[in-house]
């Protein structure tokens, strides 16, 4: 018996677990979360040295960087094809 909160992975003919999710989207979010982390330490280290421009355009980025990932998981969710990518 399945409870009702359990999830199961579907599979394709070959095996291959079909997930809702291009590689494109994966690939969005991962480089996204890890250019995060350097716009984080540049914007620090912007407002540390008090190069204010660094700062901001390193926020800036950060900004656009939140969007593009957001995004991302936002067609990540509306697939429910079950495309395997």
């Amino acid at each position: 018996m399945v409870d009702k909160g359990e999830w199961h992975e579907e599979r394709d003919r070959k095996g291959h677990a079909m997930v809702p999710a291009t590689p494109r989207d994966v690939v969005h979010i991962r480089v996204g979360s890890f250019i995060l982390v350097f716009l984080f330490a540049f914007t620090v280290l912007g407002i540390i040295t008090g190069a204010h421009v660094m700062a901001g355009i390193a926020v800036v980025l950060a900004i656009a960087t939140i969007v593009d990932i957001t995004l991302a998981v936002r067609r990540q969710k509306r697939r429910h094809d079950g495309e395997a990518g």
